[in-house]
């Protein structure tokens, strides 16, 4: 599947499809799934119905499951690279200074 031609909204669909299918993969009632997450068993259902959530539920989800270790793999800690570890001094960046060769998109105000 490429994700890349569907809506941020079809994404989600996806994704709360996915969730449903692991609940049943896993033969788990949704309120044996909102106990385990410590959710109210209407918040799995409107998860797995792609009404709106938060991210806070998704990995509450996920912990249920056993599977935070899907975290990872969906958005793996980038570290620091070596030359930038360099140039910085053994210092670990905390700001984006942005691109300073773009400014297109500079506000008016």
């Amino acid at each position: 599947m490429n994700l890349y031609n569907l809506s941020d909204t079809d994404i989600f669909l996806e994704l709360a499809h996915r969730v449903k299918k692991r609940r049943l993969n896993l033969n788990i009632t949704q309120e044996e799934l909102s106990n385990k997450a410590g959710l109210h068993v209407q918040t799995i259902k409107n998860f797995e119905a792609g009404k709106t959530t938060n991210l806070l539920t998704f990995i509450q989800i996920l912990r249920a499951f056993g599977d935070l270790d899907a975290l990872d793999s969906f958005l793996p800690d980038p570290g620091v690279s070596p030359i930038q570890l360099l140039k910085l001094k053994g210092k670990e960046r905390e700001r984006a200074s942005g691109n300073s060769k773009d400014n297109t998109n500079e506000s008016s105000w």
